[in-house]
């Protein structure tokens, strides 16, 4: 909270980003520490300290430009599509029993936060960026979900389904 650090569902952990405040011009350096946002069409949750320093506190959302820092490759790697977060663990075990049938890896991660525990529910293993996106299209218009994040699967991630 009190670090230069932020969330991103899909850059690497330890990825250093310029982000840059469109609003206003102003620029941090931030080191990617955590999953996040779970808001579709947000791409970036800074810290507190972060947050200040481009002047968001007050405003808490703004257009922002990222510019990652170094020599990395951001689309390799593999990763998930969220589907779906429920406050009830039964709701996230009848989808992921659903589309068992369909998909497979099927996982459910448990998240607690401030507001309570949510169970999300996460579909594939998909190797890039770019594919992953795709799949996440596919299971939007062939499964009818409304929305779906794609999240990057980190060592800590479950990998296999529970």
């Amino acid at each position: 909270m009190y670090k230069l650090t932020a969330a991103h569902r899909t850059l690497p952990f330890d990825t250093m980003v310029r982000v840059t405040n469109l609003n206003n011009g102003k620029s941090t350096t931030v080191r990617i520490t955590d999953r996040g946002p779970f808001i579709a069409g947000r791409i970036i949750d800074l810290s507190l300290a972060a947050a200040r320093e481009i002047e968001l506190i007050g405003p808490g959302v703004a257009p922002v430009r990222l510019e990652v820092l170094g020599n990395v490759d951001v689309t390799v790697g593999f990763f998930t599509v969220q589907v779906g977060a429920f406050r009830e663990a039964a709701n996230a075990e009848r989808l992921r029993d659903r589309l068992s049938i369909s998909y497979s890896p099927i996982f459910i991660q448990q998240y607690d936060s401030a507001d309570g525990t949510f169970y999300r529910v996460r579909v594939g293993k998909v190797s890039g960026e770019d594919a992953a996106n795709e799949f996440a299209g596919q299971l939007r218009a062939r499964e009818g979900f409304a929305a779906t994040l794609v999240f990057r699967l980190d060592d800590t991630t479950p990998a296999g389904v529970h």
